[in-house]
């Protein structure tokens, strides 16, 4: 049979560029080579495309090393960070073409890196699924699924919409109030309303929620430049730090009280499928520090993930049920990870966080890791991701564009 050709997108401009070469190194692994032709493409921190023609050397003939404190900066920590910085020139053309076989096509690209002149030879890529392990801005957020849609190419995830949707957690907070599913308590600010009227602003903060507060880029994942701010000080510093990283900021009431009994239980679940979206058994975290920021997902030992969660069986249902509604309520597809956030005690009230729609696929990434305490390993979520992505692109392709 002919083998069907994936393009692992990775990499990317956004804050999030180490751990997606992370993710990206488990899903390379991952793939099974009997069924699929692997395309590794990688996009550099500045933004440039790139691709090897050794990549598939570099794939199988190195050991990737474990990923113990996981800065995947340094091109000797993973084979995708390898290829970033050996990789050959990429260039995506204005209008892309389609094949005789109606298989997108995604970019021509330089045989060799010298190949970058306007004259060079070039010669199309084509690929059956492209698989995006994007995380963050301009991967995450709608942008690259754009692209693979004017491209008219499969791929895993979820469209234009919900990507963007679960980008922007002032959106998707709206789009969860409309599904009537609980939420925490939240005021969002412009970055140029704080500086412009910051005491307005302190003050309308303090009108909406009470201290602690999560502090959070409106537009960012994995946690970065999100901080908690026990007062009006902390506050101010940590508007200043997420107001660096987007427009929108988000500040969110704490969930729980003081000290280590009264901080919120953090439960997530796996979401899989397009139109009838199914939910994994629900986990949770126990940070190593206060909450589950960057360095506590990525860099630092010490937090524990508990499969499946310590929950009645009430509880495990309700949380599962309201998963796909979220799921649903964002437009999703293909996939997502829906973050929960729980009060102490055991009648402690269960509020929805938010969704996650290329969550990481790294050896301690919870999205893969619930799905296998769920029955599906790995190589078959991965061929499952695969299988809706094609699913979803056949059904798009029913659709008439014109008269």
């Amino acid at each position: 049979m002919k083998k069907t050709r994936v393009g692992v997108l990775f990499g990317g401009r956004s804050g999030e560029h180490e751990v997606s070469l992370l993710s990206a190194a488990s899903v390379l692994k991952a793939l099974d080579r009997k069924k699929y032709e692997v395309v590794p493409i990688g996009i550099t921190k500045d933004g440039q495309w790139v691709t090897a023609g050794a990549a598939e050397n570099l794939l199988t003939s190195r050991t990737i090393e474990p990923e113990a404190h996981l800065r995947a900066g340094d091109p000797a920590s993973t084979a995708a960070a390898a290829m970033l910085a050996t990789g050959e020139g990429v260039i995506i053309p204005p209008v892309p073409a389609k094949t005789k076989s109606g298989a997108g096509v995604l970019a021509p690209f330089q045989t060799d890196a010298r190949a970058l002149a306007p004259d060079a030879g070039q010669h199309l890529l084509k690929l059956d699924v492209v698989f995006p392990v994007l995380h963050g801005t301009f991967g995450e957020d709608g942008t690259i699924q754009g692209l693979l849609e004017l491209a008219g190419i499969a791929y895993v995830g979820s469209g234009v919409l919900g990507s963007a949707a679960g980008m922007d957690k002032d959106v998707m907070k709206r789009l969860f109030a409309s599904a009537k599913l609980p939420l925490v308590k939240h005021v969002t600010i412009l970055r140029q309303e704080w500086e412009t009227s910051p005491r307005k602003i302190v003050q309308r903060i303090e009108a909406g929620v009470r201290y602690p507060v999560f502090v959070k880029p409106a537009n960012l994942g994995s946690s970065v430049g999100i901080s908690k701010a026990r007062d009006r000080k902390e506050l101010r510093t940590a508007i200043e730090l997420a107001a660096k990283y987007d427009r929108k900021i988000l500040v969110e009431q704490g969930v729980g009280g003081r000290g280590k009994s009264g901080k919120a239980r953090e439960l997530e679940v796996a979401v899989l499928g397009n139109d009838a979206p199914e939910a994994s058994v629900v986990g949770e975290i126990i940070p190593s520090k206060e909450f589950y920021d960057y360095e506590a997902k990525y860099l630092s030992e010490g937090s524990v993930a508990v499969i499946p969660a310590k929950l009645t069986r009430e509880e495990q249902k309700q949380i599962r049920e309201m998963a796909v509604r979220a799921f649903q309520a964002c437009e999703c597809a293909g996939m997502a990870r829906v973050d929960f956030l729980k009060e102490p005690g055991p009648k402690g009230r269960i509020y929805l966080n938010e969704v996650n729609t290329l969550p990481g696929f790294t050896s301690i990434s919870m999205y893969p890791k619930l799905w296998e305490a769920s029955g599906l390993p790995l190589p078959r979520l991965i061929d499952r991701l695969i299988a809706l992505a094609r699913e979803r692109r056949a059904e798009q392709d029913r659709n008439q564009y014109s008269l």
